[in-house]
């Protein structure tokens, strides 16, 4: 397989506290990768730091044979990376469609002017309109979304929540979708759920997945690889049923 992440070397601090130290792995395309460690082992740190929102004190990241450390968000988003945040990140008092096509913002080409003319059915902002909303029907359909589709955020349970984010990130087509515990807050069926759509994501939309998770059975029953930090370093690295039991993954786990 083809390397589509390389992360070499990675350093981030803050103040005195190094939450990055030297860290270094990579991600072939077509992989699901997940990333563990305890609270504070540095990996929302490491997803802040692809996607441009930290700035590296050391260290690279290439995408698709591109460097793009120290790149801004949005340009990193171009390129083909979403993430979805360990935090909800939706606006609330929009609809779940209205969230999902802001998904589609970077792909959208008409300015105001077209806009103001989309009243014509035949304008090209319209029919631009048309095909975004195309798009964001699939991904509804994809992920189960039809009873939540004109719903307000805010009217939603938290694990359908948790989806339109995942919606929203899927809607602006990446290559590589970074999920920061996707999982979190959502009951045992609804976690079932979304192993299948996972798999469905990489296997049907040929989507590489990089994913920070705490729920060890959820790693271990799709991950392809699995990397293990701690206190900002790499302790292991390989496939789920060697790093689950791994001794430095236990002690850092069970203390």
């Amino acid at each position: 397989m083809a390397e589509l992440l390389a992360v070499s070397d990675l350093t981030r601090r803050f103040g005195g506290l190094t939450a990055l130290d030297e860290l270094t792995f990579r991600v072939d395309e077509g992989m699901i990768y997940s990333i563990i460690g305890p609270n504070g082992a540095g990996k929302s740190t490491l997803f802040n730091c692809i996607c441009g929102i930290y700035r590296p004190d050391g260290g690279t990241v290439r995408f698709r044979d591109e460097e793009i450390t120290g790149r801004r968000p949005h340009q990193v988003a171009r390129r083909g990376i979403a993430r979805t945040f360990q935090n909800l990140e939706l606006f609330r008092h929009m609809t779940t469609m209205e969230n999902l096509m802001l998904g589609r913002h970077l792909h959208m080409r008409s300015g105001v002017w077209n806009g103001i003319t989309m009243l014509h059915r035949g304008s090209r902002a319209a029919r631009e309109e048309i095909e975004h909303r195309e798009q964001v029907e699939e991904i509804i359909d994809l992920l189960g979304l039809h009873a939540a589709r004109d719903r307000y955020i805010w009217q939603l349970p938290y694990g359908t929540q948790k989806l339109v984010e995942l919606g929203r990130a899927l809607a602006t087509r990446p290559s590589l979708l970074l999920l920061d515990e996707p999982a979190a807050g959502m009951n045992f069926e609804e976690r079932q759920d979304l192993l299948f759509w996972i798999g469905d994501i990489r296997d049907e939309l040929g989507v590489t997945i990089v994913m920070i998770e705490h729920n060890m059975q959820m790693v271990m029953g799709i991950s392809d690889r699995v990397l293990a930090l701690d206190f900002g370093r790499a302790i292991a690295e390989g496939e789920p049923a060697a790093i689950a039991a791994h001794p430095e993954v236990v002690r850092a786990y069970l203390g």
